[in-house]
């Protein structure tokens, strides 16, 4: 069954006892990036590793999001910054050790598209932290592996 998770808010993503920074680059305009992550949002299971269902509830307000191995997010945007941010935080889960967690998305045009930068921020007691350092490498290939297939998936649109 979901636990709710305590609720933090945006500066958690720079006071929270674990974070997790990663980045890439992709062809695509800032813009693009930006609805395929606040748009777009029942679309994520077609380019992010481990999305198996995703969607917007709340007017856009909100997401429900299922990983392929069967943990649930239910979650509330608190940045919904077109071009520029995404961040949302994670409400209730049935994910374990849990304490809290926010995900940050920043999108800084380059040159040649956009850079990609996601920082999962979260808290939970000293175990998961560092499972979750342990983790760190995993998280950061899918991450990459993600954004490639964003990437490719906005060429041939």
């Amino acid at each position: 069954m979901a636990r709710r998770l305590r609720p933090v808010e945006l500066d958690f993503v720079e006071t929270a006892p674990l974070r997790l920074v990663f980045a890439a680059e992709v062809a695509a305009p800032p813009k693009a990036v930006y609805a395929a992550l606040a748009d777009d949002v029942a679309g994520w299971s077609r380019w992010f590793t481990g999305v198996s269902r995703s969607v917007s509830t709340d007017g856009g307000r909100g997401r429900e999001v299922r990983l392929t191995g069967g943990t649930r997010f239910t979650e509330t945007v608190l940045a919904a910054e077109p071009d520029e941010r995404y961040a949302y935080r994670i409400d209730a889960t049935n994910a374990p050790g849990l304490r809290a967690l926010l995900e940050d998305w920043r999108l800084t045009p380059t040159d040649g598209g956009t850079r990609v930068r996601w920082t999962f921020a979260a808290d939970g007691p000293a175990p998961f932290r560092l499972v979750m350092t342990l983790a760190r490498p995993g998280l950061g290939r899918a991450f990459r592996e993600s954004v490639r297939a964003l990437d490719r998936r906005l060429a041939g649109e």
